[in-house]
């Protein structure tokens, strides 16, 4: 078989039936993501860690950057950045979702992990001009930069679009070598 049969192979696969009904997974990352803020903020001291097991603490802290205090330290302009950003993400991958075919749904449970994430957070960005972070993870005198909820389903999301991307490749090489007829 050759490289444009197995494209239009995949092509021809037929979509993915009401792709948008992932979205509740979505909005329950919403939830458990804002609701746990609240928590966190309500019950903790800011920056006052409570040891949880020897190598996770809960501690509150503010980030007004991305990723690891990415850009935490300018004036301001980079929350109206992260939220544009949040927004552009999220538009273009309720599109991508909305284009899935069937067989897709490891790709369209990442997607909307990855929606979540990004809107819990945008939520804080817009709401409180920073993004609360609570779950600290150390081992001896090194930390690992404090998180969310938000930020595990955009990591889990992330790593779920990179293993259903190898897994098409796997299975479009492996018809590629498969003979018929």
């Amino acid at each position: 078989m050759n490289d444009a049969s197995t494209s239009e192979k995949i092509a021809a696969a037929p979509a993915m039936r009401r792709p948008l009904r992932w979205l509740w997974l979505a909005l329950l990352v919403v939830v458990l993501d804002l609701g746990s803020k609240f928590v966190a903020s309500a019950y903790l001291v800011y920056g006052q860690p409570v040891e949880v097991l020897p190598v996770f603490n809960l501690t509150l802290l503010h980030n007004t950057g991305a990723a690891f205090s990415f850009l935490a330290e300018h004036a301001g302009w980079q929350r109206w950045l992260f939220a544009a950003i949040a927004i552009g993400v999220s538009i273009g991958l309720t599109v991508w979702l909305t284009r899935l075919k069937a067989h897709e749904r490891l790709s369209a449970i990442a997607i909307v992990l990855v929606i979540g994430g990004a809107l819990g957070n945008l939520y804080d960005r817009l709401v409180h001009g920073y993004v609360v972070d609570f779950l600290s993870f150390h081992w001896q005198d090194y930390y690992f930069p404090a998180f969310n909820l938000a930020d595990t389903a955009i990591t889990l999301g992330a790593m779920g679009l990179i293993l259903a991307s190898l897994r098409d490749d796997r299975r479009n090489t492996t018809q590629k070598e498969t003979p018929h007829e």
